[in-house]
């Protein structure tokens, strides 16, 4: 069972279309996956639609009635009068293989392009292709037994599992869950069985202990 969401206020920024591109990529694709957070952004686009249409016009404007009715004669119109649109496609599913491992991709990732998986140890990780300023977006598959190594982070991580299990000091987490960490939060993540999850981080991890601290110059290329 799913039991971490996005905020309420990043449901709402989604649903505003008002989130960068890789957060709003990460929403959607928890969307897709939880039936509560469906049924919040369903009540906050009606609430929207409600709000957008109890305006009342300007005495020059045109009511919201006579506009929304003219709207779908148009949308009709352009419909009827394309040869083109005359079917309707399935997204066809996309498949990845992780060192043997196949997992299917959400629906919102399938026309999105990444990058071949590179491997450090038990961590493999692929860069997917958005162009969203200092925002990174990957594709983070962790074998089993793999763990990364105790760390903070100098910016926020925003980790949504796809496939699998993996747990950290502050609980288990299952396909769906949407994990939200900035530097207040450390944490191990490991995983028994491997997992694979989808990730957007704003800066490089700071990592906390022993010899994992060699790897702070090297952060960027783990996450």
């Amino acid at each position: 069972m799913i039991k971490h969401h996005p905020s309420e206020t990043l449901l709402t920024q989604y649903c505003d279309a008002s989130l960068a591109t890789s957060l709003s990529l990460a929403v959607s694709i928890h969307v897709d996956m939880c039936p509560v957070c469906q049924a919040k952004v369903a009540k906050i686009e009606a609430s929207n639609a409600n709000a957008l249409f109890s305006e009342e016009p300007a005495q020059h404007e045109q009511p919201q009635a006579e506009l929304l009715e003219e709207f779908e004669l148009n949308v009709l119109d352009m419909i009827t009068s394309d040869d083109s649109i005359d079917e309707v496609y399935e997204v066809e599913p996309v498949s990845i293989k992780v060192n043997e491992h196949n997992y299917q991709l959400p629906r919102a990732l399938t026309r999105i392009s990444h990058s071949k998986f590179t491997q450090v140890g038990k961590l493999a990780r692929s860069r997917v292709a958005l162009d969203d300023g200092p925002l990174r977006s990957s594709l983070l598959h962790i074998d089993a037994g793999g763990e990364i190594p105790e760390h903070t982070h100098t910016g926020f991580e925003v980790t949504l599992l796809l496939d699998g299990e993996f747990t950290d000091e502050d609980g288990s987490y299952v396909p769906g869950d949407f994990i939200w960490h900035d530097g207040s939060h450390q944490h191990t993540p490991l995983t028994k069985d491997g997992c694979l999850c989808f990730t957007v981080v704003s800066s490089a991890l700071h990592f906390n202990k022993g010899f994992s601290k060699l790897l702070n110059p090297i952060g960027n290329l783990i996450y």
